[in-house]
């Protein structure tokens, strides 16, 4: 009976959501969102003050003139993420983005946790944001807004609260939220303005460092920095030399550079929320994952290019890179175009980090796993007013008195953690059998709304294998024997695919905990590395000889398992670089989530009520049955 009980629950843990039940009902959501209005959200969101700040930091103390490799190896990381989200945009054209392609492929328990960190990444870097754009806006008037509200209202707390309450930044948010609030329309429309200027401005910069800029700087020596040294009033004025040359700290500083670039292309994700917004979601998600990462890259690789080539590496002030390399080249009025354009970059990059929050929200508590009543959507303004109300107001109280800085990296950790299973998943389901994908039915009415039904049931539509006449297991993990997924080559690839993340997470914590001894020849870190390689390339083998769905969708991820394999790999060591303070404060978030999910969440999900549904069923028809029988005796 324990036993049971135990399998009954495990059982409710991993159960998966079918999409039939909800893609036959039409979405309370409006659909009015466009392509471009798609790219305009990933751009406005991805490409924020990172641009202004990041590239300075990483170019005088990592990577020098490199840095542009830099950004391309980190787009190339990015790219791997995006794609696999682009095929589920395609495959599951729904709101909640990571958390509801985690739902459909690993279960209720995974999904709730991608869920509930990613509503903690929005949240953080929503604040965070804010009052990036409240120091920003104060730096160009003096700093007379912080030096009076911390002369007035001091905070004598704890380090993790703020110096002073940043008013400022408190009603920015509540303006954005109220914004957000009107509708995905007004929203859309509100962030091509903010994305069109910013792209401007940084199109001006690319131009301006090509004009003005001398390939020298990409070739400096050490005799141009002792020359430097000698102009400076002080050393502490310039950076680290290096090398100097195109590549001054080698290798090891463009690996470093990279990984700290890669953080600059998070926000794409925000575009795989909006998939009951979107008229034609199916095409218009790839389209507006792929589009807006080729966009930040050109803007990132032209900045980045432009900074070096204006001034010398180790001269760029790491606060305003910008403004003083055009003070550098004697173009000093250009510094208020960057102002503009930094303050435009945080403003879409506000508004994409606190779009995709209410839509997560909304599909969590639609299925039951959140308080259902944040998923009343407004009858007139199509929106979810009340988880936007919510989220905007958690978010304007942290940006009003917490500060910040040790809390970033969490925001950091719940996009990784959904990035890998999003590429978990499409690993996952590549393999399955027949997902009856094919007979979805889409309708276009005369306004451009789209109606999907595709049915996505991933044990239910798997035949049973017999016994008799099927290979053994270990002959079909090496030789293909059918054309099209079976039920135990799906299992096979599910379990290789566990093994497989716990493999890459033993990798990755020795490459990031002991790489000093691991590169020196440590022999048992070594051997180490060598049979966990060794078992990661036979796994992949594996899933790479089972048989593939043939199911058509608008986009595929291509060269499976490889690029999924690589994405997982990507994010778990860049999980891994984190401390173990900020990993105590995600356990903390988790245990919160946790007390909602087994309190409230399975208990109220949509799946537990239908289990029991069949139940209540059957005892009904029971009792009817010997109500008649009574009859009949009477």
């Amino acid at each position: 009976m324990l036993w049971q009980n135990v399998h009954h629950f495990g059982q409710k843990l991993v159960r998966r959501r079918p999409l039939a039940k909800n893609e036959q009902s039409e979405s309370p959501l409006s659909r009015c969102l466009s392509t471009l209005d798609l790219v305009f959200l990933g751009v406005g969101s991805t490409l924020g003050a990172g641009v202004y700040v990041l590239a300075g930091e990483v170019a005088r103390e990592k990577a020098g003139p490199s840095i542009i490799i830099c950004f391309l190896v980190a787009a190339l990381s990015s790219v791997l993420s995006g794609l696999c989200y682009a095929e589920f945009g395609a495959r599951v054209p729904c709101s909640g983005s990571a958390y509801l392609y985690s739902y459909v492929t690993v279960g209720q328990l995974l999904a709730f946790v991608t869920g509930w960190n990613l509503i903690l990444s929005y949240v953080i870097g929503s604040a965070s944001v804010a009052r990036a754009w409240s120091a920003a806006f104060d730096g160009l008037i003096g700093n007379r807004i912080s030096q009076a509200l911390q002369t007035a209202f001091p905070l004598q707390v704890p380090s993790f609260m703020a110096q002073y309450p940043d008013f400022f930044a408190f009603g920015l948010v509540v303006i954005l939220t109220g914004i957000l609030a009107l509708g995905a329309r007004e929203s859309a429309l509100v962030t091509r303005v903010f994305t069109g200027v910013n792209l401007l401005v940084l199109c001006f910069v690319s131009l301006s460092g090509f004009m003005k800029g001398s390939l020298h700087n990409w070739q400096l020596t050490e005799d141009d920095y002792k020359l430097a040294m000698a102009e400076s009033n002080s050393t502490d004025s310039l950076g680290p030399l290096g090398a100097g040359g195109f590549a001054p700290f080698g290798l090891s500083g463009i690996l470093r550079g990279a990984a700290t670039c890669f953080f600059a292309f998070i926000g794409f994700d925000c575009i795989a929320t909006t998939g009951e917004e979107v008229r034609s979601p199916q095409r218009s998600i790839p389209l507006g994952i792929v589009a807006s990462l080729f966009i930040c890259f050109l803007m990132y690789f032209g900045v980045s290019s432009a900074l070096t080539l204006m001034i010398p590496y180790y001269q760029i002030d790491i606060d305003s890179p910008l403004p003083q390399a055009f003070i550098h080249v004697g173009w000093g009025p250009a510094q208020y175009a960057v102002a503009v354009g930094t303050l435009c970059a945080l403003s879409s990059s506000l508004l994409g980090a606190m779009f995709p929050v209410p839509r997560v929200v909304y599909s969590m508590a639609e299925d039951g796993l959140l308080f259902r009543i944040l998923a009343q959507v407004h009858p007139r303004t199509h929106t979810p007013v009340l988880a936007t109300v919510l989220c905007g107001t958690i978010a304007a109280l942290m940006a009003f008195l917490v500060e910040l800085g040790d809390l970033v990296d969490l925001s950091s950790i719940g996009s990784l953690l959904a990035y890998t299973l999003v590429a978990f998943s499409v690993l996952v389901l590549r393999y399955q059998s027949d997902q009856n994908l094919s007979s979805c039915k889409k309708e276009e009415s005369e306004c451009g709304t789209v109606n999907m039904e595709p049915a996505l049931e991933l044990s239910s539509s798997m035949e049973p294998i017999s016994a008799a006449g099927t290979p053994g297991i270990a002959r079909s993990l090496c030789f293909l024997t059918d054309t099209a997924p079976t039920l135990r080559s799906g299992y096979i690839v599910y379990g290789c695919a566990s093994l497989l993340v716990l493999f890459l997470v033993f990798l990755c914590l020795i490459l990031t905990q002991k790489p000093e001894q691991l590169f020196s020849g440590d022999p048992v870190l070594t051997a180490a590395a060598v049979l966990l390689f060794l078992l990661i390339v036979g796994v992949v083998t594996v899933i790479w000889r089972q048989p593939q769905s043939s199911t058509p969708l608008q986009f595929k991820v291509p060269a499976v398992p490889l690029l999924p394999v690589l994405s997982i790999f990507v994010n778990v060591y860049l999980m891994m670089q984190m401390t173990a303070g900020t990993w105590a404060r995600f356990g903390i978030w988790m245990v919160i989530g946790f007390a909602i999910y087994f309190g409230y969440g399975i208990r109220h999900s949509l799946e537990e009520k239908e289990d029991q549904q069949p139940t209540a069923t059957a005892s009904s028809s029971q009792t009817v049955q010997e109500h008649t029988s009574s009859i009949e005796l009477a």
